[in-house]
C-alpha cells in the first residue's frame, strides 16, 4: 500500500514538474526569431534550444539539477535523492511530445529541487509515522 501511494506522489511530482515546463513548438520558435531579427538558426544557437525531451535528459541538466538541490538541501545529496532526481527527468523527457522544442536556459534546476524538497519531506513524515 505505501508502495501505491509512493507511485501516486511521485506521479503528482511529474505531473507539477512538466506542467511548468516552457517548451514551444518550431513554429512558436521560429516566429520568435523573425521577430527578433534573426535566423532560425541564430535563435536556436542563441537559446540553446532542442527537443524538451533532449534537454530533460541531458547530462548538463542533470548536473546543474543536482548542484541545485544540493544548495536547498544543504548537504552533499545522497544516492537515493540522485536516483529520485535522475528518474525524475528522464520520465519528464520520456512523456515530452516528439517535437516540442525547449532551451537548456530554463528554470528546471529550481523548480525540480523546490518539488523533490517537499517530496523528500513528505517520504521522511510517513516513514516517521509508519515506524
Amino acid at each position: 500500500m505505501n508502495q501505491a501511494v509512493s507511485l501516486t506522489e511521485r506521479d503528482e511530482l511529474l505531473a507539477s514538474l512538466t506542467q511548468g515546463l516552457s517548451t514551444r513548438s518550431l513554429r512558436h520558435v521560429a516566429e520568435e526569431a523573425r521577430l527578433d531579427g534573426e535566423s532560425l538558426k541564430q535563435g536556436v544557437e542563441r537559446y540553446e534550444i532542442d527537443y524538451a525531451w533532449q534537454v530533460l535528459g541531458s547530462q548538463r541538466l542533470q548536473d546543474e539539477c543536482l548542484v541545485v538541490l544540493a544548495a536547498h538541501l544543504g548537504r552533499e545529496v545522497s544516492d537515493a535523492h540522485r536516483d529520485c532526481l535522475v528518474d525524475v527527468l528522464r520520465s519528464a523527457a520520456a512523456a515530452q511530445p516528439a517535437d516540442a522544442l525547449m532551451s537548456f536556459d530554463n528554470d528546471v534546476p529550481e523548480h525540480l529541487a523546490t518539488l523533490l524538497c517537499a517530496w523528500f519531506d513528505r517520504q521522511s513524515v510517513q516513514a516517521t509515522e509508519a515506524a
